[in-house]
């Protein structure tokens, strides 16, 4: 008989999809040296953004036009970065994380200082490679990652010791989350881009969290710096309007709305105004791994079947033609 874990804490199943308003265009992203945005993240009248791939850690600081101002960057060559975030104190943290074949030993997170230098700290996973496009950074500063599956099971894992530069520091598996298919169009896989998680937020009050796929964005209420315990709750779902690589995602200046962006030029960011409340988090406290943790599985009837060989089929097709793309490893 297979088995399939489809569902858990965060599934889209019954995600009530009705939180935030019409979606309207803020600015389109022209340059040329942002082909491929994978990472967003605000910074009061400005964005950061990200390039997916690159020769250095860089990261582009565009106004309220979209267009590119300043640039910072350090002297790292990184492998595969996907996502970032801002730190309290103002470092911007860089996620190299991404593993398409699921062959590092290591990935990494990368900060660049508000004072130009930087730091990379190694980290290591319990259970093997993965590819992970998504960072979590809590108010704490503790960093989440949240790994990329064709099928939908993705996990989340946390540093077993604070980051620190030259250090590797191994991770432990905190949460799984199991996506669902929900129907909305968009994305290079086709249906298997429902389930691929590709980039993720918290917002800078952090009050919310929220993961993005090809085409939905989940958001979670967020109580102090529990982000696994808020992941465990059955998040808001926000149908995304279609894209053709949509990875990127942040929330606004005013913590609440979502801005939504992909790879390909010009690269439209996408306002979402949030229209009501979240209900406030449950849990405070660390949460509980093994709880955490639990998952539903179903019998799958041979249509399900197929249909799930035909996603694995079109995702390791989409990403072989991307690793013909991408340079060798650093």
């Amino acid at each position: 008989m297979l088995t399939v874990l489809t569902a858990g804490p965060a599934a889209a199943e019954g995600a009530e999809p009705a939180a935030f308003g019409t979606a309207a265009t803020r600015c389109e992203i022209a340059d040329p040296r942002l082909p491929e945005l994978s990472g967003l993240v605000s910074a009061g009248d400005a964005m950061l953004a990200l390039n997916d791939g690159g020769d250095r850690a860089e990261v582009y600081v565009l106004d309220g036009s979209c267009a590119v101002g300043d640039v910072r960057s350090a002297d790292v060559d990184p492998y595969d970065p996907e996502d970032m975030a801002l730190g309290v104190d103002g470092t911007i943290w860089l996620a190299d994380t991404g593993d398409n074949t699921q062959t590092r030993e290591t990935v990494a997170l990368i900060g660049l200082r508000a004072d130009g230098s930087s730091t990379l700290t190694r980290l290591t996973y319990p259970d093997g490679a993965h590819d992970a496009e998504a960072l979590l950074l809590a108010p704490d500063g503790t960093p989440y990652l949240v790994t990329k599956e064709v099928l939908g099971a993705s996990s989340v894992y946390r540093p077993d010791a604070p980051l620190a530069d030259g250090a590797t520091v191994p991770m432990s598996r905190v949460l799984e989350l199991g996506f669902t298919l929900t129907g909305t169009p968009g994305g290079p896989v086709g249906r298997a881009g429902e389930l691929m998680v590709t980039g993720g937020a918290v917002s800078a009050d952090g009050q919310r969290i929220a993961l993005r796929t090809y085409t939905d964005a989940y958001v979670w209420p967020l109580s102090g710096s529990d982000v696994a315990g808020a992941l465990a709750l059955p998040p808001v779902r926000v149908p995304l309007p279609e894209s053709p690589q949509g990875e990127a995602i942040a929330f606004a200046a005013n913590d609440r709305d979502l801005l939504v962006s992909g790879e390909g030029l010009p690269a439209v960011v996408t306002l979402l105004p949030a229209a009501g409340e979240l209900a406030p988090a449950a849990s405070t406290g660390p949460a509980d791994e093994e709880s955490a943790a639990a998952t539903l599985t179903h019998e799958v009837t041979p249509l399900t079947a197929g249909l799930i060989a035909a996603l694995v089929a079109t995702g390791l097709v989409w990403i072989g033609g991307k690793l013909r793309r991408r340079r060798s490893a650093g």
